[in-house]
């Protein structure tokens, strides 16, 4: 029997939200949403036909508070709640709580969620079922010897890793046997603060993995399918950077032994609704041999690219099933649905040449609604003028393309990507692009350490000799200030420049801190751009919001431009200049440009602190550990020295930038 559901409640934030509000709309359905302090004017409470505030901006006093999530849709009259994912998605105790409280919740049961919570039962479980596992220590023991002991037996390298952890949050690589106590209490310490969980298990490292997931649907009448298999190899920091599906290189027999084990995984814990199970390959061998990981009881981050290549929407599934409706396929017919190729790729607010740092900061140009075509898509939950804050995780949004192929799918997405440019707060979306582009990518060489692998080809030191972004900096200024004259000065052809002089005089610092000074003269909308022993000659010829059209040294070309006091971006085609203005004559004497001062990579909290005032230290001693974005970041020393100066203690919420400590040279030898 079904129960018709007519609203629903959004318990979550940012992207999900937004896409969750869009299929309950396509359904007929109303959708509200809950907020936070920090969320108040945010992209989802826009779209939702009604919202509630949950509490401050820190998850843990509102998207964390179940029953708050559950009184905000009784006010609001919801039927359904829908958790997305991260936050409650997969607390037992909260599917409980909107059981008892008469609200549909839109995800498997409690004692699904249960089975598969902590990684050391699941795998036991799975092992009872048939599902091949990766040798490991699952055990209650969780003293530190008694974990290296085990890791020990188990073989260097090992991955320590949180009980309840997901997202690489509380996950550990040790290679050498002096890592592992530190390690053991720095996983157990983020798996407690990211999942209140600080149990970890240990599990045989595999050098060369590919991570395969297949995407399982369970209903209530006991079926269950698998929507065939994603790969999700390309990672940082075990986090996803880039999906895709099917798998380059996936064999029908390999595929259909996988399929099966995950349906088996499903039906063993009675699943019902959206999951993903989660394999460990060994990308070293020819068979596939392939490792149950877990088991995410929830809807993925990346379920778009199996939505694009079975031509459905997941959520739209999901409502179904917690209606108590059958499957919308058998498995036989999704096998025969299947069609071309799609890629992911999430475009996070991090700098991956500072190894891969949480970035804040205003959002000034991001038009995700700009896509045109079946074939392509954007899933975000911010826009411009929109601020990237230290509360959530910096993910900005997902892009994602289909084709008829593996690499008519990859150029798509590439495209979509150059065509789409972001200013203000630091991304990877030049990152992604060359990702995309490179060799190995292309061919299907995919593994877990893809990225460390290829780090050389896709973080490019900047040269130091090309001032060209500098010369397209300086028209983008120029072109902005003439558009706010009174009058408009395309077309003009007199040399007259109303309210400005012939020449302006700028200036830049490059990534070393070095002035760079630039000279413009304008002649009607001609500029010549001077920078040392170097010309530029560019004619203006239109400049339509933040879009610049140029003729530069010859070559018409259009480029993105967001001009501010202290910075200037400039996107052009896969290259985005983000450049450092200088107030002439102003000079950067801070106590934070010397060679021994530690400054704050990010902003975030300081969880602890190592040394003390007055102690030496070696390079690479730990100083201090921070967290950020829910993540932790050891800060070692660079150099050897003395701790002059301490500016932190335990606790402690710091600005990006700002100083930590000063190690000074050691002058007692």
């Amino acid at each position: 029997m079904s129960t018709r559901i007519k609203s629903i409640l959004v318990a979550n934030r940012g992207e999900i939200a937004c896409r969750v509000i869009r299929t309950a709309h396509d359904l007929g359905l109303r959708a509200y949403a809950v907020y936070s302090d920090a969320d108040e004017d945010a992209l989802h409470v826009k779209l939702a036909d009604g919202a509630a505030r949950i509490g401050p901006a820190q998850a843990a006093d509102s998207y964390l508070r179940g029953d708050k999530i559950i009184a905000a849709a009784k006010a609001l009259g919801a039927d359904a709640i829908h958790p997305g994912y991260g936050f409650l998605s997969e607390n037992p105790d909260f599917a409980d709580a909107c059981a008892d409280d008469g609200l549909i919740f839109i995800g498997p049961p409690a004692s699904a969620m249960q089975a598969m919570a902590l990684k050391g039962a699941a795998k036991a479980l799975m092992e009872d079922a048939g599902v091949p596992v990766v040798p490991g220590y699952h055990g209650d023991d969780q003293s530190v010897e008694t974990l290296s002991a085990e890791a020990m037996k188990i073989g260097l390298p090992v991955l320590i890793k949180a009980v309840a952890g997901g997202g690489g949050k509380g996950m550990r690589l040790v290679e050498r046997e002096d890592e592992l106590g530190d390690a053991i209490e720095s996983a157990a310490r983020e798996g407690k603060a990211s999942f209140g969980n600080p149990k970890v298990l240990i599990e045989k490292y595999i050098s060369r993995p590919r991570h395969i997931e297949f995407q399982v649907f369970g209903d209530q009448h006991g079926e269950a399918v698998h929507l065939w298999e994603r790969d999700c190899s390309l990672q940082r920091r075990h986090q996803k950077v880039v999906e895709e599906a099917p798998a380059p290189g996936m064999t029908t027999e390999t595929r259909r032994k996988m399929g099966e084990a995950a349906v088996r995984a499903a039906k063993a814990i009675g699943y019902v609704g959206a999951g993903t199970v989660e394999f460990i390959v060994d990308a070293s061998t020819d068979d596939f041999s392939f490792y149950f990981m877990e088991m995410n009881t929830r809807l993925q981050v990346e379920h778009p690219v199996t939505e694009m290549i079975v031509g459905a929407d997941l959520v739209a599934w999901q409502i179904a099933v917690a209606e108590g409706q059958p499957l919308p396929m058998a498995q036989a017919d999704v096998d025969v649905s299947m069609s071309g190729h799609a890629v992911e790729v999430r475009l996070y607010a991090e700098d991956p040449a500072r190894n891969y740092a949480p970035q804040t900061g205003l959002l000034s140009l991001f038009d995700p609604y700009r896509v045109s075509g079946d074939n392509q898509r954007i899933d975000s939950g911010v826009q411009a003028g929109d601020e990237i804050s230290i509360h959530y995780d910096p993910m900005i949004g997902k892009f994602i393309a289909w084709g008829e192929d593996r690499e008519s799918a990859i150029d798509a997405l590439q495209a979509l990507l150059v065509d789409t440019p972001i200013g203000g707060v630091v991304t990877n979306r030049d990152y992604l692009i060359r990702i995309l582009g490179h060799n190995a990518f292309r061919s299907g060489d995919v593994s877990t350490g893809f990225l460390a692998e290829h780090a050389a080809d896709l973080l490019p030191k900047p040269d130091a000799k090309d001032t060209a972004p500098y010369a397209l900096a300086a028209v983008a200024i120029t072109a902005r200030r003439l558009s706010h004259s009174h009058t408009s000065p395309f077309g003009i052809n007199d040399g007259f420049t109303l309210n400005a002089p012939p020449a302006q005089h700028l200036d830049f610092e490059d990534t070393d801190d070095r002035l760079i000074a630039v000279t413009c003269i304008t002649k009607g909308t001609a500029v010549d751009i001077h920078i040392d022993d170097q010309s530029f000659h560019a004619r203006i010829d239109a400049l339509d919001g933040d879009r610049l059209v140029v003729e530069f040294d010859g070559i018409l070309r259009q480029i993105w431009c967001d001009v501010s006091d202290d910075q200037v971006t400039v996107v052009d085609g896969g290259h985005t200049h983000r450049l450092k203005r200088r107030s002439r004559g102003s000079v950067d004497v801070s106590l934070a440009d010397g060679p021994g001062a530690i400054t704050a990579p990010m902003p975030g909290k300081i969880l602890s602190v190592s040394v003390k005032q007055g102690q030496t230290v070696a390079k690479g001693d730990a100083l201090l550990v921070m967290e950020a974005m829910k993540m932790e970041q050891r800060i070692p020393s660079p150099r050897d020295g003395k701790v002059t100066e301490l500016h932190v203690e335990e606790g402690m919420q710091v600005a990006d930038g700002a100083l930590l400590c000063l190690i000074e040279d050691n002058e007692d030898g």
